[in-house]
């Protein structure tokens, strides 16, 4: 089955956190393309080693509103402090 999952991409910090709100996985990042490759190998790492059970639990999550599943969706930009 394929799926196609959202990354919402953030500044923190002096690096970027990539997110997959779907499956409730999370990597960082240098840079936002680090981030990117860094969640994908980390979302494959979770479908590789969890549960059927656990991989169902979470997408059953996405119906939540405000979720729209397959977007992508990049929040780039950083506030100096």
């Amino acid at each position: 089955m394929n799926r196609r999952l959202t990354a919402i991409v953030e500044c923190e910090g002096d690096g970027y956190v990539a997110f997959c709100p779907e499956v409730d996985v999370a990597s960082q990042g240098a840079t936002v393309s680090e981030a990117r490759e860094n969640l994908a190998e980390a979302l494959i790492l979770f479908f590789e080693t969890a549960s059927v059970e656990e991989v169902e639990r979470r997408l059953q999550l996405v119906g939540r509103p405000g979720l729209e599943p397959g977007t992508l969706r990049l929040k780039v930009s950083c506030s100096t402090r």
